[in-house]
């Protein structure tokens, strides 16, 4: 009867070990800081048009220390299942001027952004769609703030923006 219980101690030893590595990860991939890959043309020439790895951290935007020219990764307004990295362009009670559509118009557009909300645009609007589609995004809709990239070689280090 030893052999049994010394073999269960053994296994709830170890699962104890897991569990707790387990935990550890999944606290840290959702409230400090988590790898995420982004690529696309909206936001060349910050980010590779074949896909950058960034590290992302999740702490800023809690406390509401993102602004303009921070780069964010945001859920998309308009599919809930996807994320977009953008950068902030302006903050609740900004005045924005923008241009809808640059490659069709030159007409200028002014908006007001509201409380609870942030104005997001690619580095590349020709290719980008953003708040100049859809509109001011809800600030809880940021999930985090680049900070890091770590693919390619080349760029491995802080994210500067």
């Amino acid at each position: 009867m030893s052999a049994w219980k010394s073999i269960a101690k053994e296994a709830f030893t170890q699962t104890c070990l897991v569990a707790k590595f387990l935990g550890f990860l999944h606290l840290t991939n959702n409230y400090l800081f988590s790898p995420t890959l982004v690529y696309g043309p909206s936001m060349l020439p910050t980010l590779n048009l074949t896909g950058d790895v960034l590290l992302v951290e999740h702490v800023s935007h809690r406390f509401q220390k993102v602004g303009p020219g921070d780069v964010v990764l945001v859920r998309s307004p308009l599919d809930p299942t996807k994320m977009v990295t953008k950068r902030i362009v302006g903050m609740e009670g900004d005045q924005i001027n923008f241009l809808p559509d640059p490659s069709i118009t030159d007409i200028c557009r002014t908006i007001k952004v509201p409380k609870g909300h942030i104005w997001i645009q690619g580095d590349n609007t020709h290719a980008s769609c953003d708040s100049r589609h859809y509109g001011p995004v809800p600030y809880g809709l940021v999930q985090g703030k680049l900070f890091f990239r770590v693919w390619p070689p080349s760029g491995f280090g802080s994210f500067d923006q």
